[in-house]
């Protein structure tokens, strides 16, 4: 993604900026919640590491993909991949990118998005070091940690489901961009607001990017705040009433993420993200730098929005 997105006017028309709220029952009050296992969660952020960079067209990005299709097929039978093509880099490099989409209680009318990216990106071009900067980044918070949670997330919605549906889409193709450019980011969620019915839209849509960060610092991101407000006071204050300090109730960022792609098409779909992670777009991108706390701080608030 691209922290350099800044803007003059809003660049949503202004009808689709009316909120949807999704109206809990007073049933699921009730409803047993179940535990987040941020151990587990961390063994997906390692397994997703081990396969090396998911550069779309390279072998890692095929085996993780293999494993992310498999581990999502054990929890539901609703799991598809939308493929697409794009070129990587300035040489043209054509590969194939796959969006991966699995549907849990796919009768449910209404429904919640939750989104994160898995790809990596091709060069370290933020790396301290000049040499460095032609290597591919490891992506253990920006894309496995995101990845992580919702595989997490995607076990208790199969062992204890939810009173609605949920959809769980990982993005291909995220972090190819060029600074400076939006149109050149978040390639996979444009290609999935588009392919988009409108009947097919969730309530709202929550996406998870850069969360494994040991020294996490979770504040609101300026177009979720902007554009989708409610829920992201919603998420906050959820994460206020658990007493988890690492959501930080200011604004500060303004972020080009597979959300803004979602917002344009009239989704309200907020970002939480920790964009001061020093080891961005960097080769220090390792799990090393992350910590199952900070993956159980952001799986315990979304279980909780899922199941109270």
């Amino acid at each position: 993604m691209d922290n350099t997105f800044k803007k003059t006017k809003s660049p949503f028309p202004i009808f689709i900026l009316i909120l949807l709220i999704l109206p809990f029952s007073s049933s699921c009050q009730n409803q047993p919640i179940p535990k987040f296992d941020q151990e587990l969660a961390f063994r997906h952020l390692e397994t997703q590491c081990n396969f090396g960079a998911r550069v779309p067209g390279t072998e890692p990005h095929q085996q993780c993909r293999q494993y992310l299709v498999q581990t999502l097929r054990k929890y539901t039978n609703q799991v598809t991949t939308q493929s697409f093509q794009i070129t990587v880099g300035s040489g043209g490099h054509p590969a194939t990118c796959y969006n991966i989409i699995a549907n849990f209680l796919p009768k449910k009318k209404q429904r919640i998005l939750l989104c994160a990216h898995w790809d990596t990106r091709p060069w370290a071009d933020q790396d301290p070091n000049p040499a460095n900067r032609s290597k591919p980044v490891p992506g253990a918070s920006d894309g496995a940690s995101g990845v992580s949670v919702l595989l997490e997330i995607a076990r208790l919605i199969h062992l204890s489901p939810p009173k609605y549906g949920v959809d769980i889409v990982f993005f291909d193709a995220e972090d190819l961009g060029t600074y400076g450019n939006n149109e050149s980011w978040a390639l996979g969620s444009k290609e999935f607001a588009q392919r988009l019915s409108r009947r097919d839209h969730p309530e709202f849509g929550i996406l998870v990017d850069l969360v494994g960060d040991a020294d996490q610092q979770l504040y609101m991101e300026n177009n979720s705040y902007q554009y989708a407000r409610k829920i992201v006071e919603r998420v906050w204050n959820k994460a206020g009433d658990l007493g988890i300090v690492t959501f930080i109730p200011e604004v500060k960022h303004d972020v080009y993420d597979d959300h803004i792609n979602l917002l344009q098409v009239g989704i309200q779909c907020i970002n939480i993200i920790d964009f001061d992670y020093p080891y961005w777009h960097t080769i220090e991108d390792t799990p090393d730098k992350c910590s199952p706390q900070s993956l159980g701080n952001v799986g315990r608030v979304l279980v909780e929005l899922l199941y109270h």
